[in-house]
């Protein structure tokens, strides 16, 4: 059975800047074939809104960026549900960011692993992979 994994904006970040920045173990979770790993919109949309206020700069077009991590690391998008918005409900407060509570709703809810480095995650149980 495949195992299904999450990739935080972060990491995905960290990815398109440097191939060789996201952990030893991500990268191997990444190339496993026995691994289905994705790329939610909600990440997309944030990327989106730092490159437009010029907080997130990348070596390549956001659109190229996702394309490239589609094609060369075979990500699958992950659409933003109903289901993934009413987890919400479900979430402590354990930090305030909207976009990592999307992530980590949307984890929980499709029960996969998020491959990322903010320990921020590891509030909501064992969940991140580093």
């Amino acid at each position: 059975m495949k195992h299904r994994y999450l990739l935080d904006t972060q990491a995905f970040i960290l990815a398109a800047q440097d191939e060789k920045a996201p952990s030893a173990k991500t990268r191997a979770v990444l190339l496993s074939r026995k691994n289905t790993a994705y790329l939610s919109v909600v990440s997309i949309w944030e990327m989106q809104i730092k490159l437009t206020l010029e907080k997130l700069k990348l070596p390549v077009s956001l659109p190229q960026a996702v394309q490239r991590a589609v094609t060369d690391l075979g990500l699958e998008i992950l659409p933003l549900q109903l289901e993934h918005i009413y987890k919400l409900a479900e979430l402590p407060f354990h930090h305030r960011d909207p976009f990592d509570r999307l992530l980590i709703a949307q984890a929980l809810q499709e029960e996969f692993s998020v491959l990322g480095n903010d320990a921020s995650f590891d509030a909501y149980g064992d969940i991140r992979i580093w």
